[in-house]
């Protein structure tokens, strides 16, 4: 018998998840500099970023959301949902909170923070918190992600 996935109701608030980990590199940085054009002295100097209070290159923020969303994507939770997963419905409350490091290895700890119905009878909306968390434990960035998720049809 085929796995029909997860569905809004097998969600419970509380339930945590991880991803794999992923070591950031510098052809991470390169192309994503490439990529959106973001040629800032702190992601593609390493003379200038010495003088900076990280004292080194780091990556740009939004390349280590990038990353975290592809972290996401590779977590079984994502596997058994991705066939009910309606849409990602935003970024709330995205917060930078430590640099990300060439060379750094970093994981997502996914937790289930919320859900609601909606008018749809169809679906449901799931809010995950996702934390970007590196080899050293300290999470480097943190937001909310609500996702609609179909229901089960009876």
């Amino acid at each position: 018998m085929e796995d029909s996935g997860l569905f809004y109701e097998d969600f419970q608030i509380g339930d945590k998840f991880l991803s794999p980990s992923r070591t950031v590199t510098e052809t991470d940085v390169v192309n994503f500099a490439g990529l959106s054009g973001d040629y800032n002295l702190l992601h593609m100097d390493k003379e200038y970023a010495k003088n900076t209070v990280f004292q080194e290159r780091i990556a740009h923020g939004l390349l280590g959301l990038s990353i975290g969303s592809g972290l996401f994507t590779r977590t079984e939770l994502n596997r058994r949902m991705s066939k009910n997963l309606i849409a990602l419905l935003g970024l709330e409350s995205w917060k930078f909170l430590a640099p990300i490091k060439i060379s750094d290895t970093i994981h997502l700890e996914i937790e289930i923070i919320d859900k609601k119905d909606t008018s749809k009878q169809d679906r449901g909306i799931v809010k995950f918190n996702r934390k970007i968390i590196n080899q050293n434990g300290i999470t480097v960035q943190e937001g909310l992600t609500p996702m609609m998720i179909a229901r089960r049809t009876n």
